[in-house]
């Protein structure tokens, strides 16, 4: 069967049929859910049940604030359903429309190339050949399972199952460092499981800024029993436990394991057959276009992009579906200042370099750490650990990197990424405009106000 465009996933690739593909022969290719990671097993349902354990996480520090309360039980099971409730509803009506819907034709299974511009998938066994004028790998990510524990026999979990255990088990393991393993600790402690995260490196969120992450880890640590600088060695199921082996020669019992060691391209087969390179860390090669090595084929979001994020994803498929119908004026990707925001506790958000990069990208920096606890918000909240930290050309005035840590992170670095999209001096930022006093937006004023350049 031929087609103009062919589409492998459907994450944000669901976002390339428009309105221009009217009257032409579309094929959209899925083996498992329709929406991608981001809807089914990523940001949404995640943030979802943050926003629950940040619930019952501010329930607990009430006393605190004069205000008695307690959390008389946890429903897992509620917290749970009213979850996938949502997101399944919304998968099952997205798979409903490319099957059923006009314009498209539906392929439900495992895609892989043959040869240029060619597909074959295997649909419950029975092979169909595609062939397509432009085709477009929009295949996302898997979880990365480390040799020792994915052919140890024992259950383990990652983010794409973990979510929708019947119960909450008494003590959790997650082995890993990063975002998904802060943010699933933050998920199940707060909803009073005992976790303990085991992370081969010193510090948690290595790939934060160095403030951040050390600040960070020490938070961390005293929520959670984190086991820094440690592998697991061994897994063993026992009747009613796990049990660990780690590197440090300690042992340790644990009722579930979650591996959080992060996620790597999920590419089709059969991509040399057509002639797409890949990199060594297996991403498919991609110019500034969405452009592979094979012509007509394109590609974005996870599989070949340096950002596994949706928003970057998003703005990817924004560029390609411009590209592919309008070969004569290509548009280029801009990753120029890509945000990103970790929804644990605290929550965490990044944007530009860090100091270290700034400094060895030859600029001459100026650095201010501005603490939330210096607001007037910030009193009211009783904060003493958040910061807000912002990196500058001494020289231009530009701002370089923005590194949060605290509430409302993730919405309160909106400020700064607007800037630095726009080309707006910190001078400009802080005293351009009014400030809402007393709102905690005030700490990212302040920290402005506290960079120091060359010229005032």
């Amino acid at each position: 069967m031929h087609f103009d465009l062919a589409i492998i996933g459907t994450g944000s690739g669901n976002f390339l049929v428009t309105p221009e593909w009217d009257g032409k022969r579309v094929a959209v290719i899925e083996k498992g859910l329709f929406g991608g990671t981001c809807l089914n097993v990523g940001c949404i349902p995640t943030k979802m049940f943050v926003y629950a354990a940040e619930v019952a996480t501010t329930i607990r520090g009430a006393s605190r604030y004069g205000v008695d309360a307690r959390i008389d039980g946890v429903r897992w099971r509620d917290i749970r359903d009213r979850v996938f409730g949502r997101i399944d509803a919304i998968e099952d009506s997205g798979r409903n429309y490319r099957v059923n819907g006009d314009n498209t034709t539906a392929f439900l299974g495992t895609a892989r190339f043959t040869g240029p511009k060619t597909i074959v998938v295997d649909v419950q066994g029975r092979e169909q050949e595609i062939t397509a004028d432009q085709i477009v790998v929009a295949t996302g990510s898997t979880p990365v399972v480390p040799q020792g524990i994915s052919d140890c026999g024992v259950r383990y979990y990652t983010n794409e199952d973990v979510m929708r255990i019947d119960e909450l088990p008494q003590r959790m393991t997650i082995v890993g460092g990063g975002y998904i393993a802060a943010e699933f600790a933050h998920v199940f402690g707060s909803l009073g499981v005992e976790v303990t995260i085991v992370t081969r490196g010193p510090v948690m969120l290595s790939q934060q800024d160095d403030l951040i992450s050390t600040e960070f880890s020490a938070l961390a640590s005293e929520q959670w029993n984190v086991r820094f600088n440690c592998t697991v060695s061994s897994v063993v199921q026992n009747d009613d436990h796990i049990e660990l082996s780690l590197s440090d020669g300690t042992r340790m019992e644990t009722d579930l394991l979650l591996v959080a060691t992060g996620r790597k391209p999920l590419v089709p087969q059969g991509l040399s057959l057509a002639g797409i390179e890949t990199r060594e860390d297996g991403r498919i090669v991609v110019d500034e276009y969405g452009r592979t090595t094979a012509d007509g084929v394109w590609t974005l979001g996870d599989v070949s992009s340096d950002y596994q994020l949706k928003h970057v994803a998003n703005h990817e498929a924004r560029v390609v579906a411009h590209n592919l119908t309008h070969p004569g004026d290509l548009q280029t990707f801009d990753h120029r200042f890509v945000p990103a925001a970790v929804f644990t506790h605290p929550q965490v958000a990044s944007v530009g370099l860090t100091e270290q990069q700034a400094s060895e990208a030859g600029h001459d920096i100026t650095v201010k750490v501005q603490n939330y606890g210096d607001t007037a918000y910030g009193w009211a909240m009783e904060d003493t650990t958040s910061i807000v930290k912002l990196i500058a050309d001494r020289s231009s005035g530009q701002l370089l990197g923005a590194h949060f840590m605290g509430p409302d992170a993730s919405s309160l670095i909106q400020i700064v990424i607007q800037a630095m999209s726009f080309g707006q001096s910190a001078k400009d930022l802080a005293r351009g405009q009014y400030w809402i006093h007393p709102a905690l937006a005030e700490v990212v004023e302040n920290a402005l106000l506290g960079l120091e350049f060359d010229q005032d």
